[in-house]
């Protein structure tokens, strides 16, 4: 091919070129410089063979102007710094085949730095602003957010271009930043009531009624004994019609949900399969309904000292009912009940993976897993509480599928929320606890009823000892693997013989219990750490 394309040169020089007018000749360097190769290539070869190349330091579309645009065909995902990009119409004329879009940066980053602002950078994974002198506390710091983000007018607006350059989308993360006329206290858990939530009556204009709780919750509870008919028992409930919102709100505006750029998005966008959405609330919920084949969502709601914008079992009952072929699902900062997760585990027969973090779940809600029949994998993270009132043991029920169970950063000090959690995860194969507070030898023992467990994993649990790990290790009769890190009441020294015969007969043992005991390990036989002890007991040279 190189020989070839090192021939077309002197060939075109040969035969006299007509009809370039004033254009430059391709083959006739002006300045002795190095010939363009590869202009006798149509764009579907360089196509196939830009497509082949691995992913670069130094990207090859700044060698030229074709190439930068052969380049924006190729590539799939973006991640959108500035608004301004999408909202001028340039990002789809530079990438048109994009299916993975993230506009997070760009909704929480739009906050400019003004003259009054102070050398401080307030970040939180993806966010990053600079303070302004009048935010100083963590209700100042959300007020200073919430006024400098993003207008909800110019997040439509862009959502419609958006969806409308890109019908094939596959996978879409986004913050709604609307600001609602009338405001919502979503501190009121205890009470949740569908009338004090505006601009859910456009679910109407929809098709689509919100069930009544209530009678939810009553069905949801017959059904624990092992009733197959989970999402009838939750369609029942269509015929109560949900009251009437107010006037105030987000949707009132000019005629209702169809004004939401969310709203948009799923009624053009078929194709979307993937949704990340921060700044969740229930109206969020409501406006994508119409997304009937999203299999992964994440929901972000209140972060703690940036925002609080939480949804509730209003928006989960929406999300159960309109999305039924959910396959993972992680809910942050919502404050949900049983109800809502009820309805996930009834109308969501596909969902495998779920996971918790930051919740605010009244009592109760883990009596609503068992509703997850194809539940493998369940993640708790930065929970401060799991279920301080899980109600009677014997009417909890456990996941029939549930094979994975992890805890991330959690505060396990009530016995009851633990026991009963282990209880409902009582199938598990693979137990895994890091960095979670308060794990000491009389919480752990409730974990032995997993008798069924092959892989443990212990990191990061100081208050744990090897007694207490000794009884639970010795209950577990298929135990294969075994992972103890920076446990620092795990001694060496502790181990019983029973508990080393345990390990003898395991497949993977990872066994650092502190930095210590890893550290003498490592240096045994190398002499390392013994020459300083003679030379001081010499007092030193003479």
């Amino acid at each position: 091919m190189l020989q070839f394309l090192q021939r077309q040169p002197s060939q075109g020089r040969s035969t006299p070129r007509k009809g370039l007018g004033n254009k430059i000749d391709p083959w006739k360097g002006g300045t002795g410089g190095a010939v363009d190769l590869t202009l006798c290539l149509n764009d579907e070869v360089i196509l196939r063979i830009l497509g082949l190349l691995p992913i670069s330091p130094y990207p090859y579309s700044q060698v030229c102007k074709r190439w930068l645009r052969l380049h924006g065909q190729i590539r799939t995902f973006i991640k959108v710094l500035d608004w301004k990009f999408l909202e001028s119409g340039r990002m789809s004329v530079r990438f048109p085949n994009l299916t993975d879009i993230d506009l997070t940066p760009a909704c929480l980053s739009a906050i400019p730095r003004s003259p009054r602002s102070i050398n401080v950078v307030f970040t939180h994974r993806f966010l990053s602003i600079y303070l302004d002198v009048d935010a100083y506390d963590p209700a100042s710091i959300e007020r200073f957010i919430h006024d400098q983000q993003l207008s909800p007018a110019t997040l439509d607006k862009s959502l419609k271009i958006l969806a409308d350059a890109y019908p094939e989308l596959q996978r879409l993360c986004v913050a709604d930043v609307r600001k609602a006329d009338l405001e919502i206290d979503s501190h009121s858990n205890s009470e949740v009531n569908p009338t004090s939530l505006d601009g859910l009556s456009s679910t109407e204009k929809l098709g689509e009624k919100v069930p009544d709780l209530k009678e939810s919750d009553s069905i949801s509870k017959q059904d624990q004994n092992g009733n197959t008919n989970h999402v009838n028992s939750v369609r029942m409930n269509e015929s109560n019609e949900s009251s009437k919102m107010g006037s105030g709100g987000t949707f009132h505006e000019d005629g209702g949900v169809f004004d939401h750029g969310l709203s948009y998005v799923a009624r053009n966008c078929h194709t979307l399969q993937e949704l990340e959405l921060h700044h969740c609330s229930d109206e969020s919920l409501n406006a994508i309904s119409a997304c009937e084949n999203l299999q992964i969502v994440r929901l972000i709601g209140s972060v703690s000292d940036f925002y609080h914008c939480s949804f509730t079992d209003i928006g989960l009952t929406i999300l159960a009912r309109s999305c039924v072929r959910l396959v993972k699902l992680d809910l942050s900062g919502c404050e949900a009940s049983y109800d809502g997760l009820a309805a996930i585990g009834q109308c969501c027969i596909m969902l495998e993976e779920l996971t918790i973090s930051n919740h605010g779940f009244s009592d109760g809600w883990l009596a609503a897993l068992s509703f997850c029949s194809c539940l493998k994998t369940l993640r708790l993270e930065n929970c401060k509480q799991i279920d301080p009132v899980p109600g009677p043991l014997e009417h909890l029920g456990y996941c029939v599928a549930l094979e994975h169970l992890q805890l991330v950063r959690c505060d396990l000090r009530d016995p009851a929320g633990f026991q009963a959690l282990m209880l409902v995860s009582i199938n598990i194969r693979d137990l895994e606890l890091q960095d979670c507070w308060g794990l000491d030898d009389e919480i752990f023992a409730a974990a032995a009823v997993c008798r069924h467990v092959k892989i443990l994993s212990l990191e990061g649990c100081s208050p744990l000892t090897t007694v207490g790990l000794e009884k639970v290790i010795l209950v577990y009769k298929e135990l294969q693997a075994l992972r103890v890190m920076y446990c620092n009441n795990v001694k060496d020294s502790e181990i019983s013989p029973d508990l080393a015969l345990q390990f003898g007969i395991l497949k993977e043992l990872k066994w650092r219990p502190d930095a210590k005991s890893f550290l003498s390990m490592s240096l045994a036989g190398t002499g390392i750490g013994y020459h300083g002890g003679k030379f001081f007991k010499k007092g030193g040279p003479s």
